[in-house]
C-alpha cells in the first residue's frame, strides 16, 4: 500500500501599501517597472529598512495559525541566481523565524483533521518573470520588478496532508482567514497567494523521494497536480524507475507535471546573516497587543453557527468563510432572528440570483428591512415558503418592497377551511382515477391530488391546511361516503 506524502510552501502577499525594505509602492496593475529604488533593485550603496506595518500582519497571521512568536528573529540572505531576482540574493528568515509551530484544524469527511505548520518568516518577493508560451519550451521572457521587495509571509506545513482534497481544504480556509485579519487579499490570480507543494510516495515504511511542484496558480490546480504527481510516482515505482528529486511545472491543459530543474539543497542557497539588518527584536505587550484584535476566525464562526444557531455544517462554512457572507448573514440574524431560514433563503435564493446575474453581494438591496416584511407574512401563515421565494428574487430584481409584491400580486395564502374543502371535492370528482388508485393503496397518488388542489387554488392555498383537508376527504371515501 503507497502512502502519498504532502506538505505545502505558501507565499502570502502582505496587504501594506509600501514594500518591506523601501518605500516604493506595493500597487497591483500598474505599468511594469514602474515601482522601482535602489533598494529593491539592489544597486550599490543601497540600505534596506524594515516594514514596522509587515512585522505586524505577520505577527497577526502567525497568532491567527496557532504560531508561538519569536521575540527575536533575525535576517539572512539567500543567495541564488534567477533573472527576476535583482540583488541575486533574497532577504528572509532562516534559523529564528518570526513564528514557529503551528497548526490548522480543517474538517474532512465529517471529522476534524490537524495540520501542523513548521513555520512562518517574513521576507521580500523575487520580481515577475513573463514567459511567452509554455514556461519549459519558452524562447524568451519579459522581467517586471514592480513586485520585487513586496513582503512575503512564508507559511510552510509539515507533510502531514495525504490528498489533494486535503491541501484544498487547508488554502480555502487559509485564505479566508489572511481575509479576515485583512493582511492579504489572498487573490492568486493577482499573485497575492502562492502555493508550492512537495509529494512524495512511500511504501511499507520506506522514504520517499521529494519532488516540488511549482507554478500553481489556483486552487483546483493544487488538488490536480497533487492528485496526478501522486499517481506519476505510484507508477513509476511499480516499473522499477528511480524518483528523482526535482522540482516540476504544472501543466494546467494537460493536467500534467513537467521536469524543470533539478532541485536545490539548502546548501546551494549559502544562507548568511543579513549584514545590513540587525536582529528583529519584539516587545511582549506590542506582540500580545496585535494578538487581542484577532477578530473571531471563519472556521470558529462555522462551529459557533453549526452549535449554535442550528446550521447545516456546509452551509455553515460557506456563510463563514465569506466575510462579506457572514457580515450580511449575522446582521439579519441579529434584528430578524430565523437563523436556518435566513441562511435557506440567502444560500439557495439569494446567492443563486447574484451569481446567475454576474453581481457581488455589495450590489444586494435585500436586507434587515426585507427579511423583517418577510418573515412577518411567514410567521402569519399569510404566504408559504415557496412563495416567499418568488418574492425574494422579485424584490431583488425589480427593487420592490416584499409589501408591494405581496399585494400587487394578491400572493395572500387562502386559509379559509370551507373554500379549500370545496376546491378539494370538486379536484376528487374530476380525478376519479386516482383516486380508486389512492384508496387501492397507492398512497403516491397523493402528491399528484395535491398538486391538482394547488393548481385549482393558484398555488396559494396554505399547504398545511390542503393536505389535511385532502386526507379527510379520501378518508371519507374509504369509509363509503359519495361526493
Amino acid at each position: 500500500m503507497y502512502k502519498p506524502t504532502i506538505g505545502l510552501e505558501i507565499h502570502i502577499q502582505l496587504a501594506t501599501k509600501s514594500k518591506m525594505f523601501c518605500s516604493c509602492s506595493t500597487e497591483f496593475g500598474d505599468p511594469p517597472n514602474t515601482h522601482v529604488c535602489p533598494v529593491c533593485l539592489g544597486l550599490p550603496g543601497a540600505l534596506p529598512v524594515i516594514n514596522k506595518e509587515a512585522v505586524k500582519y505577520g505577527i497577526k497571521l502567525a497568532h491567527a495559525l496557532n504560531m508561538e512568536i519569536n521575540l527575536t528573529s533575525t535576517f539572512y540572505r539567500k543567495n541564488y541566481f534567477y533573472p527576476d531576482l535583482p540583488k541575486g540574493y533574497q532577504i528572509t528568515q532562516y534559523s529564528l523565524p518570526l513564528g514557529f509551530n503551528g497548526f490548522l484544524e480543517i474538517p474532512m469527511e465529517g471529522k476534524i483533521k490537524t495540520i501542523r505548520i513548521e513555520r512562518g518568516h517574513i521576507e521580500e518577493d523575487s520580481g515577475k518573470s513573463i514567459h511567452i508560451g509554455d514556461i519549459t519550451e519558452s524562447e524568451y521572457s519579459f522581467i517586471d520588478f514592480n513586485r520585487s521587495g513586496v513582503p512575503l509571509m512564508e507559511i510552510v506545513t509539515y507533510p502531514d496532508f495525504e490528498s489533494g482534497d486535503e491541501a484544498y481544504e487547508f488554502l480555502t480556509l487559509l485564505r479566508s482567514i489572511v481575509r479576515y485579519l485583512g493582511v492579504s487579499s489572498g487573490d492568486m490570480e493577482k499573485g497575492a497567494l502562492r502555493c508550492d507543494v512537495n509529494v512524495s510516495v512511500s511504501k511499507n515504511e520506506n522514504k520517499g523521494t521529494k519532488v516540488e511542484i511549482k507554478n500553481l496558480n489556483s486552487f483546483r490546480s493544487v488538488k490536480r497536480a497533487i492528485d496526478y504527481e501522486v499517481e506519476r510516482q505510484i507508477n513509476a515505482i511499480e516499473r522499477g524507475e528511480r524518483i528523482i528529486r526535482e522540482t516540476r511545472h504544472f501543466d494546467e491543459k494537460e493536467g500534467t507535471t513537467k521536469p524543470m530543474r533539478v532541485k536545490e539543497e539548502l546548501n546551494d542557497y549559502r544562507y548568511f546573516p543579513e549584514p545590513d539588518l540587525p536582529p528583529l527584536v519584539l516587545d511582549e505587550e506590542f506582540v500580545s497587543e496585535i494578538k487581542r484584535e484577532i477578530p473571531e476566525l471563519p472556521h470558529k464562526k462555522a462551529i459557533r453557527y453549526i452549535e449554535t444557531l442550528g446550521i447545516q455544517e456546509d452551509y455553515a462554512r460557506t456563510i463563514a468563510y465569506n466575510k462579506k457572507y457572514a457580515d450580511y448573514f449575522e446582521n439579519i440574524v441579529d434584528n430578524v432572528g430565523h437563523p436556518i431560514e435566513v441562511a435557506n433563503f440567502f444560500l439557495v435564493n439569494i446567492l443563486g440570483l447574484l451569481n446567475k446575474r454576474g453581481k457581488d453581494i455589495d450590489s444586494l438591496t435585500f436586507g434587515t428591512n426585507e427579511f423583517k416584511e418577510l418573515f412577518h407574512y411567514l410567521d402569519s401563515g399569510l404566504i408559504s415558503t415557496n412563495i416567499a421565494k418568488g418574492v425574494i428574487e422579485e424584490s431583488i430584481e425589480k427593487g420592490l418592497s416584499v409589501k408591494e409584491i405581496v399585494e400587487s400580486k394578491g400572493l395572500i395564502q387562502i386559509t379559509d377551511e370551507n373554500q379549500i374543502r370545496n376546491v378539494v371535492i370538486e379536484v376528487l370528482k374530476k380525478n376519479p382515477t386516482p383516486v380508486s388508485q389512492y384508496l387501492s393503496g397507492k398512497k403516491q397518488v397523493f402528491g399528484f391530488l395535491v398538486g391538482q388542489t394547488m393548481k385549482e387554488l393558484k398555488g396559494k392555498g396554505k399547504p398545511e391546511l390542503v393536505n389535511k383537508i385532502l386526507n379527510e376527504e379520501l378518508s371519507k371515501l374509504g369509509q363509503g361516503d359519495q361526493l
